[in-house]
């Protein structure tokens, strides 16, 4: 077990999928010889050369079909697309090719994709480069998608993604690249789209994902003190999402809290409430309640962009709320 950054958890997986299979490769804008964005490419085109590290031109949707046909002919490409708002160029690739191919061929082609894309709300990256677009993509059949929070699912999460005969979107969020954590390589990983309690509590289940886990466990910590025991379940995956386990722990707490840096308005958040909801209602003592990014495009200025997401004290306020006699 060793401690490392977000990104180098995500650089470990990549060294290792290149190194035991020669179908892996890497294709994206960077990955190459600046070695990503985010530096997760870092140092894989010195060791195995320019033929599994490509940096093709900068055509979102040209280069992400160029790895849709790959991995139709057995290859399994990881495809980095720079930031999910580059995603929207490359919709046709992934929404009708990728999504598509396995099941109108009756499972001939099958579809060893990986497709990595930073996303969130960021520091200061303007309208155009803070969206969280996972909600559009949970729409889409056929695609899978995990949401990594820590450098050891980082690790985990994107290795099963490049194993698996499905497309997996990968999002990693542009905060937690450099955050850190344990890492343990030879433990046993979990089911890629299982969800984990990171935190067990008796008053209320928040239910998150991504850089929110952060966030609700500093907001449990603040709760605790003031006597609220709040549970929190790190989905990691968004499609599929692992309802047994919220469930579960819906039941056990009977008050529901979804967690989201997305915008409210169709928004993952209303997926999630709408189904535990329907799942949950005869164990609910309250409403599933529900704390999201505001509905407006990003702002630039500072301040105004931190209001725009969840903050530990909208989690504090919407968890005692929840809790408070009706």
């Amino acid at each position: 077990m060793s401690t490392m950054r977000y990104w180098q958890a995500l650089n470990r997986a990549l060294d290792a999928e290149l190194r035991e299979d020669d179908a892996v490769f890497l294709l994206g804008e960077d990955v190459g010889l600046y070695g990503g964005t985010y530096r997760v490419s870092e140092g894989l085109l010195a060791r195995y050369g320019e033929w599994r590290v490509r940096d093709p031109p900068i055509s979102e949707n040209s280069f992400t079909g160029l790895g849709v046909g790959a991995a139709m002919l057995g290859l399994r490409p990881v495809v980095e697309i720079m930031t999910i708002n580059f995603a929207l160029l490359a919709m046709d690739a992934i929404v009708n090719m990728a999504a598509k191919i396995p099941f109108m061929s009756g499972g001939q082609f099958p579809m060893p994709l990986t497709v990595r894309m930073p996303g969130g709300v960021a520091r200061q990256l303007g309208a155009q480069h803070s969206q969280r677009l996972e909600a559009m993509f949970m729409g889409v059949p056929g695609v899978r998608m995990v949401v990594p929070s820590t450098p050891q699912d980082a690790y985990w999460q994107l290795r099963q993604a490049i194993r698996s005969e499905e497309p997996v979107l990968v999002l990693e969020h542009e905060l937690l690249y450099f955050t850190t954590g344990e890492v343990d390589e030879n433990l046993p990983a979990p089911p890629m789209h299982q969800a984990i309690c990171r935190r067990p509590g008796s008053d209320l289940s928040c239910i998150t994902y991504s850089r929110m886990v952060a966030v609700a466990e500093t907001a449990a910590e603040q709760l605790a003190k003031d006597g609220i025991d709040m549970e929190i379940i790190d989905l990691r995956s968004l499609a599929p999402i692992d309802w047994d386990s919220c469930v579960r722990s819906v039941q056990k707490t009977h008050h529901a809290l979804i967690l989201t840096e997305d915008p409210r308005f169709g928004g993952a958040s209303a997926e999630l409430t709408a189904t535990l909801q329907e799942r949950c209602f005869y164990w609910l003592d309250a409403p599933v309640a529900r704390v999201a990014g505001l509905d407006l495009p990003t702002p630039f200025n500072g301040e105004l962009e931190a209001a725009s997401i969840p903050r530990v004290a909208d989690v504090l306020a919407a968890a005692k709320a929840l809790l408070s006699p009706q």
